[in-house]
């Protein structure tokens, strides 16, 4: 089987698209030679696809109001341990303001499902950011009518990020109340139709998870040509159904870093702050098997405690400075620079990475 699998990822460090199967078997093997033979084929196709650069996020967590009920998640609608808090918009630009002086050409909006953002704050806010910075805007706010969405791209908004957190709609199912997987990809696809760069993305180790889906959360992924995907380790958080759960694993996230990179060449593919949060290096591996994006986080140091999502999140407490001299340290310990310009996906009409 060994052998098997070495060249299963030689072919498909040359183009072949693995199969659920084959993808399946790598995720559970125990065989050391193979993942690392993974991960050192996923960093090459990383660097023939899409450079050597890292590009950075500017984020900002602007509200941990939610009104949903995801049973892992720390700033769930029913966790009433929670301090909850709001950000105004012009705040929220405000916020901005020294990631656009520090040369980040990419601000990320992302907060809980708070519906005291309508319509007309987001597209505001986008307007504002545009017209101040000139940056690229990402918004992740969940899920939104097709109206929203329509008028957030129209008002500037170039990328959007909906994790799907896991293909099994069965285990989606229990794990968001209310909430179906059907939905969520069904929001994707009117993001892509919109016109959006489209991001999506799942969680490694949640209860009752299997191989077989996390292969086929690459294979959705890939299928789906989504142009960026976050992948992240379940964290327990307090106050939740789940807060006595175990951790997800740093070997399973990278080998779905490592896989999506295989599969998906041109995707842009963050290192998480989860994966720091599970290993001090853990950002530096995932950058090594396959990922090239960081986001450094600009939320004013007053909220971030607020926006607990796990236990042990790591940053809540670093300044913007520290923050950046961090990511620096990281990249000089790889050898990597950071990436000038937006940092588009090379999916997008065909455009180099820094247009």
């Amino acid at each position: 089987m060994q052998n098997g699998l070495l060249k299963i990822i030689e072919e498909a460090e040359q183009g072949r698209a693995m199969t659920v199967e084959e993808m399946t078997d790598i995720f559970a093997t125990d065989e050391g030679h193979v993942v690392r033979a993974l991960f050192q084929a996923a960093d090459r196709v990383r660097r023939k696809a899409v450079g050597e650069e890292v590009y950075l996020r500017a984020l900002v967590e602007f509200s941990n109001h939610c009104r949903n009920n995801c049973c892992y998640c720390g700033i769930r609608l029913g966790n009433r341990q929670v301090e909850r808090y709001r950000m105004e918009p012009e705040e929220i630009v405000e916020a901005l303001a020294v990631a656009h002086r520090l040369n980040i050409g990419t601000a990320v909006l992302q907060a809980a499902e708070d519906p005291w953002y309508d319509t007309g704050k987001i597209v505001w806010m986008i307007e504002e950011i545009k017209k101040r910075y000139g940056m690229i805007v990402t918004l992740s706010i969940g899920e939104r009518s097709y109206e929203d969405y329509k008028a957030f791209k129209e008002a500037g908004a170039d990328r959007y990020l909906l994790r799907h957190e896991t293909s099994d709609s069965e285990l989606y199912a229990r794990l968001h109340p209310g909430m179906t997987l059907e939905r969520r990809l069904l929001c994707l696809r009117r993001l892509k139709e919109l016109g959006y760069q489209t991001g999506s993305g799942n969680m490694v180790g949640l209860q009752g998870q299997t191989y077989l889906s996390l292969a086929r959360d690459v294979e959705l992924v890939r299928d789906m040509r989504l142009e960026m995907a976050g992948i992240g380790p379940f964290i327990p958080a307090e106050g939740t159904p789940l807060s006595d759960a175990e951790c997800g694993t740093l070997d399973i996230v990278l080998r779905e870093v490592a896989l999506l990179r295989l599969n998906s060449p041109l995707l842009m593919i963050p290192a998480t702050t989860a994966v720091a949060t599970l290993d001090s290096e853990g950002r530096q591996q995932a950058l090594q098997c396959g990922a090239n994006i960081l986001m450094p986080n600009f939320t004013p140091l007053r909220y971030r405690e607020s926006y607990r999502l796990y236990a042990g999140k790591i940053c809540i407490n670093e300044g913007t400075e520290q923050g950046i001299e961090a990511i620096s340290g990281i990249l000089s310990s790889i050898n990597r620079s950071v990436g000038k310009g937006p940092g588009h996906s090379p999916m997008r009409n065909g455009k180099s990475i820094a247009c």
